[in-house]
């Protein structure tokens, strides 16, 4: 009777240690897995290589971008020139043109063919009517000209005389050399 009754309790301890690897591996089973909303390792790494490719393309991305806008106002730059170029050869034709000479000399230098005899009013009309308003565009270059020398001698003469009225005083005299 003695080996049945050990047998129980070696059947006994058996089953208790059976159950208690069970209930360890229950509470292990809790405790491994992970927390939701904590960051792993590996979603760590992943969002630093993503900001590290961010920061590493951010710069040649923004070259890019720049030297495409470049490019584009440089390609409207050409075109605009190549319009300008289009109408100066335009004019250079024209130019050439020995009649078209002739026009832009009598217009604008009065110029007047041998046999012919030219006459300037001084209003610049044939219209005995009242005088129109003579701005620069409506006269003749030399006139222009002579104006403008005029206008820069009087200036001159101005400045002069105006430098001259400020060194003389309030009651009419010059100030003494030590005073200034």
């Amino acid at each position: 009777m003695g080996a049945d009754r050990f047998s129980t309790a070696t059947r006994l301890r058996t089953l208790g240690a059976q159950a208690a690897a069970r209930v360890y591996r229950a509470q292990s089973r809790r405790v491994r897995t992970p927390r939701k909303g904590r960051l792993t390792g590996r979603a760590a790494l992943l969002a630093l290589v993503l900001c590290s490719l961010v920061v590493a393309l951010a710069y040649p991305t923004r070259q890019y971008v720049t030297q495409r806008s470049e490019i584009a106002d440089q390609k409207r730059q050409a075109e605009r020139t190549r319009d300008e170029v289009d109408k100066l050869k335009e004019l250079r034709a024209r130019w050439r043109d020995p009649a078209f000479v002739e026009q832009q000399a009598r217009r604008h230098l009065h110029f007047v063919r041998p046999d012919e005899r030219g006459y300037i009013l001084p209003d610049g009309t044939a219209d005995p009517g009242p005088r129109r308003g003579r701005g620069p565009a409506n006269r003749a270059w030399y006139e222009n000209m002579w104006d403008a020398v005029d206008a820069a001698d009087a200036a001159d003469a101005a400045d002069v005389s105006g430098r001259a009225d400020a060194d003389i005083g309030a009651d009419g005299h010059r100030p003494s050399t030590a005073a200034r």
